[in-house]
């Protein structure tokens, strides 16, 4: 089954990108019909991630405008969900966010991800938070560093 979103036109499969990654919750998108944040994931037909969110009022900082925090969050989420699905298991090391212009709640935007580097354990990830328009809102780029199988294993048994 495939969709259009409401913040982009092309056409994608939505995703659990928790199942497919092995794992069974989140902080950022574990409410997807609460007043925070809502947060659904789709694949691109070049296997890319995309996302559709949608900012609440549980998400205000400046009045009447999203948190800076609830936007990292978003973009440190799905840039880590695109390393996980690229295969590789790696958490933060590093986030640097950009942001372009303040998102007024109950904007519904689009996130992009690409994974744009790997070098050894390193995994450099950037994400670009836009509007129904395609102006860029925030953007990202992170450092991702693959954990150790042990660590891993702890992880998994966790789940």
């Amino acid at each position: 089954m495939s969709t259009k979103t409401a913040a982009g036109s092309d056409d994608l499969v939505p995703l659990d990108p928790f199942t497919a990654a092995g794992l069974r919750r989140s902080f950022v998108s574990g409410d997807p019909d609460g007043e925070r944040l809502r947060v659904h994931y789709f694949r691109r037909s070049d296997g890319g991630l995309v996302a559709e969110v949608w900012f609440g009022p549980g998400t205000e900082g400046p009045p009447g405008h999203a948190h800076g925090g609830s936007i990292a969050a978003v973009l440190d989420e799905a840039m880590g969900i695109a390393a996980w699905l690229a295969g590789h298991k790696a958490v933060a090391a590093q986030l640097v966010t950009n942001f372009k212009q303040m998102i007024p709640l109950g904007t519904t935007a689009r996130v992009e991800t690409t994974i744009s580097g790997i070098a050894g354990r390193k995994v450099t990830v950037s994400a670009r938070v836009s509007d129904a328009a395609g102006e860029t809102l925030a953007e990202a780029e992170g450092l991702f560093v693959t954990l150790a199988p042990e660590v891993v294993a702890t992880l998994e048994r966790m789940i």
